[in-house]
């Protein structure tokens, strides 16, 4: 599904899907570059991102791939384990 992914002042990440018209933050990553694993989103969707330069600049749109299940997902987005 295409996605675009920007920066905000109010929720740091978050990500927009226009066929849902669905705004939400992203509060999981397994990377801190986010790229090339998975993120979770506040609804509690998993997407899996491409792999792409850490250093690539958002606001950006991409093609993400949403999981059925949310068992693997153990890190916040800060890095910490939970």
């Amino acid at each position: 599904m295409r996605v675009t992914i920007r920066r905000s002042i109010e929720a740091g990440l978050s990500i927009y899907v226009p066929k849902k018209d669905l705004e939400e933050p992203i509060v999981e990553a397994e990377h801190a570059s986010l790229w090339g694993g998975w993120i979770k989103i506040a609804n509690g969707w998993v997407l899996d991102l491409p792999q792409m330069a850490s250093d690539t600049r958002r606001p950006i749109t991409i093609n993400a791939r949403k999981r059925g299940g949310e068992a693997d997902c153990c890190r916040r987005f800060d890095g910490h384990q939970i």
